[in-house]
C-alpha cells in the first residue's frame, strides 16, 4: 500500500489504511495548524517525525491507554503524594515543560524517549495548540522550581499524553498520578499513551485493540471538539 501524501487542506485517509510496518504510519505532509492537530487527535492520529523529515502521521495498533482506576501507584509514590513536598500545577509554564521534554539532557531523567522528535516546529505548533486551550502541561514544583511534569492534548473527555520528564526522581510519575486521579474524577474515558513501553505498563497502562479505541473516540466526538478547562492546582488525592 502506498503512503498517502496530504496537501494542506486535504483530509486524512481512513485509519484502516495505516501500515502494519512501520506500525500505524498513515500519511505524510499537510501542516501542524491548530485545526489540523485537533482534527487529527479526535481521530486518534498524531504527528511524529524527526528533524529533516516530512510531517508523518501515525495511528498504531494496539493502543496503550490508562482506563478508570488502572493507574498503579506504589506505596512509595502514594507516600510521596501525601507528604505534599511537591506542588502539582497546570499550565503555569507550558513552554518550559515542552522544552525539558525535548532535551536529551542527563540532568533530566526523560522517562519515555530521548525527545529528539520534539523539533522546534513541533514546539511552536503545540504552543499554539496550548494557546487555543487544547494542549496542557502538568507541572511538579518544589519551592517554586520546576522539577518534573508532562504535556498532552485534551479533547472532550480524552487526554492524549505526549511526553514527560523528571529532574528529581518520581516527579513525572507524580504528575501522571494526580492527572489520572483528576481526569477520572471528571468522568474522562481514558488517557491515551499511544505506544506501550515498560515504564507505562509498570504504572498500569494496558493495550487495547484499535476497534475498541476508535469506538471510544467516536463516543467522545459526540461531545464536540471542545477544550477542557483545568484548575490551576492539581493536588487531587484518592
Amino acid at each position: 500500500m502506498q503512503l498517502a501524501w496530504l496537501e494542506t487542506d486535504e483530509a486524512f485517509p481512513p485509519t484502516t489504511e495505516a501500515l502494519d510496518e512501520p506500525n500505524g504510519l498513515l500519511a505524510a505532509g499537510a501542516d501542524l495548524s491548530v485545526s489540523r492537530l485537533v482534527y487529527a487527535y479526535s481521530l486518534g492520529i498524531f504527528p511524529w517525525f524527526s528533524e529533516g523529515e516530512p510531517i508523518l502521521w501515525w495511528t498504531p495498533s494496539p493502543r496503550c491507554v490508562f482506563k478508570q482506576k488502572s493507574f498503579y501507584a506504589s506505596k512509595s509514590l502514594k507516600k510521596l503524594a501525601r507528604k505534599q513536598r511537591y506542588q502539582v500545577k497546570v499550565n503555569q509554564n507550558f513552554k518550559e515543560v515542552i522544552e525539558y521534554c525535548s532535551r536529551a539532557n542527563p540532568k533530566a531523567l526523560i522517562t519515555d524517549s530521548d525527545g529528539v522528535w520534539i523539533t522546534q516546529e513541533m514546539k511552536e505548533a503545540y504552543y499554539q495548540l496550548h494557546l487555543a486551550g487544547f494542549a496542557h502541561s502538568i507541572e511538579v514544583y518544589r519551592d517554586n522550581i520546576l522539577c518534573g511534569g508532562l504535556y498532552g492534548v485534551c479533547i472532550g473527555k480524552i487526554f492524549f499524553g505526549e511526553s514527560m520528564f523528571s529532574i528529581e526522581a518520581n516527579t513525572s510519575k507524580l504528575a501522571l498520578y494526580h492527572l489520572h486521579n483528576y481526569l477520572f474524577a471528571q468522568n474522562f474515558s481514558l488517557i491515551d499513551c499511544q505506544i506501550s513501553n515498560p515504564h507505562l505498563t509498570s504504572l498500569g497502562a494496558e493495550e487495547i485493540v484499535k476497534s475498541e479505541f476508535e469506538h471510544l473516540l467516536s463516543e467522545n466526538l459526540k461531545l464536540g471538539l471542545i477544550p477542557h478547562r483545568f484548575p490551576d492546582n492539581l493536588m487531587i488525592t484518592e
